[in-house]
């Protein structure tokens, strides 16, 4: 199962669960995205040519993450680029979510582990605006 999360025409994230399951190789995120979400079902023996990436010039204007949900369980609380409360999601083990505009925020329902995966290099402190958001209640679907 793909889920597309959009807030006012903007895609906030793409929750790739770990139930989905289809044959061959399926790219979900538009072309234009600096950083690709894809699904690859291969049978055994099945070869992909060895392969070097050539050098090619990106322009990355905001960072996308993209985190496996190791283990345990965690509650994502997306907002808006004016950091309103949209809505949230809950990941589990298996569990892949590639957040791409808007804000986020986590909340562990048990103790988890995750693995993120976003352009580099880190711009520490200057790579992302840390906001109070106004109290909510979550709203999880």
């Amino acid at each position: 199962m793909l889920e597309e999360l959009q807030h006012d025409g903007k895609l906030l994230a793409m929750i790739l669960r770990t139930n989905f399951k289809k044959d061959g190789i399926e790219f979900f995120t538009p072309p234009e995205f600096s950083q690709q979400l894809a699904y690859m079902n291969r049978p055994k023996d099945y070869l992909i040519q060895p392969h070097v990436h050539n050098p090619v010039a990106r322009n990355v204007e905001y960072t996308k993450e993209v985190l496996f949900i190791k283990s345990g369980k965690v509650r994502i609380d997306f907002f808006s680029d004016e950091q309103e409360y949209v809505e949230s999601r809950i990941l589990e083990q298996g569990d892949v979510v590639l957040l791409a505009y808007g804000g986020h925020g986590f909340c562990m329902l048990e103790d988890t582990e995750m693995i993120e995966v976003k352009q580099g290099p880190y711009a520490g402190e200057g790579d992302k605006t840390r906001f109070n958001a106004k109290p909510f209640e979550p709203r999880v679907r």
